[in-house]
């Protein structure tokens, strides 16, 4: 029983996640490049994307407030951005170790009963 409303509890999470990024893209991937107005990331699909970032940008590091220049070339990151024309223009870079990985780490040695 406990097990059935963890699944359904985590469906309905996943869900709204689905629904509070609405129309927003993703891109995941590893930093290959930093400008002052942009950001390049080398895509799990092997693709270049570059995304524009803006003084409205969010960073987030590890699941704490940061910059752009806390930002290295070669980190992992997950942009959340917006289609401005051609363009992609980051609302959230997140980089660093995320926490939801870190609680479903924490969950491998749980006992499911």
């Amino acid at each position: 029983m406990k097990r059935i409303v963890a699944v359904v509890t985590l469906l309905f999470a996943l869900s709204l996640m689905a629904l509070a990024h609405g129309k927003e893209k993703h891109v995941m991937g590893t930093v290959t490049s930093i400008s002052g107005s942009s950001i390049t990331v080398k895509t799990t699909a092997r693709e270049s994307v570059t995304v524009e970032v803006n003084d409205k940008t969010k960073f987030e590091k590890s699941g704490a407030p940061a910059t752009r220049k806390d930002l290295k070339v070669g980190d992992k990151v997950i942009v959340h951005a917006d289609l401005s024309g051609a363009k992609l223009v980051a609302n959230e870079v997140h980089f660093g170790v995320q926490k939801s990985k870190q609680s479903m780490e924490g969950m491998k040695g749980m006992d499911h009963k």
